[in-house]
């Protein structure tokens, strides 16, 4: 049994609220009476609140009350979770979506206190903008709770930053929101040395350590961090997309919701529109709408379909 399962099974035996025995717990987690002790030390530094008892009849229950799902979570977990639900919330179908939005509001509220207020300074720190890829960056899970907490509590944070040209540089910012960009994390922040605004890809980001200062939060510029990053990557080369397919709203939404903002047009058609450098990813997100495109801009993107059409056409003949 793995260390995982092993403590979902004891929270499942704790949850009848009957007192179990040190030797009868281990005897059903087939473990010796020290894992047993060691296991329920670490669920109370989880914050699961299991009483003990000695002497005859006694041993191990949880707290009376307590009505808490089988959830022994890291802090890595929590964050992994957030962001999984997060990422669904925001670029996933509407039916995902909304069973996401759900599960987010059972799942971070039954949290231990500590994790909880973790995930929720994720949570009430990040805003989407919608983008091409669907499959994350790696982020350092404690870089990106550091930054969201640091928003959250209006915190002037410092750490270390890579920039796009590989050059590394230590950064004091006053940290605004979090903007999800389906593949990417970018810190919206006032940069403290440069007297300017400043979007920071959080995977560029390492040593985050808050300065236990709080500031008052300026004005984004525009009004929007969402705005403020998507000027930034037109800026650097991200190019703005659009098409028309011949389908519907409903039938695109689990088909391409999660890469594309969808705009009924009429009855048979939809404008679908992103952001993103890779023009391929654009082609393989439109084709997997299953369905005809037309009025396709900009013109780099017509041009690599009207390519991978050829190329595939003549390998279908051979």
């Amino acid at each position: 049994m793995s260390t995982s399962t092993r403590f979902l099974r004891l929270l499942s035996l704790l949850q009848t609220h009957r007192y179990w025995s040190g030797d009868e717990l281990a005897e059903r987690l087939n473990v010796s009476l020290r894992t047993v002790r060691r296991d329920i030390d670490r669920l109370r530094d989880l914050g699961y609140p299991v009483q003990a008892d000695r002497g005859v009849g006694g041993g191990y229950q949880l707290a009376s009350g307590t009505a808490l799902p089988p959830l022994v979570l890291d802090d890595e977990e929590a964050v992994a979770l957030v962001v999984a639900l997060q990422s669904t919330i925001h670029g996933g179908s509407s039916t995902l979506a909304e069973a996401a939005l759900r599960a987010m509001g059972k799942i971070v509220p039954v949290l231990p206190a500590r994790l909880h207020q973790r995930a929720q300074a994720l949570a009430t720190s990040t805003v989407p903008l919608n983008s091409q890829s669907s499959v994350p960056d790696p982020v350092d899970p404690g870089v990106l709770v550091a930054f969201a907490q640091a928003c959250r509590d209006h915190e002037r944070i410092a750490f270390d930053y890579l920039d796009a040209k590989g050059s590394a540089s230590s950064r004091r910012a006053e940290p605004v929101q979090l903007v999800n960009v389906g593949n990417r994390y970018y810190l919206v922040a006032f940069d403290l040395d440069r007297d300017d605004w400043r979007s920071f890809r959080v995977d560029r980001a390492q040593n985050p350590s808050p300065r236990a200062l709080r500031f008052t939060p300026r004005q984004v510029p525009g009004g929007d961090a969402a705005g403020f990053v998507r000027a930034g990557l037109r800026g650097s080369g991200q190019l703005e997309v659009s098409a028309r397919i011949h389908s519907s709203a409903q039938k695109l939404e689990p088909l391409i919701g999660r890469w594309f903002q969808i705009q009924q047009i009429d009855e048979e058609s939809c404008l679908v529109r992103t952001e993103n450098m890779d023009l391929r990813w654009v082609a393989f997100g439109l084709a997997m709408s299953e369905s005809r495109v037309s009025e396709v801009q900009p013109k780099e993107l017509r041009e690599l379909l009207n390519s991978w059409s050829k190329n595939l056409v003549q390998g279908s003949k051979q």
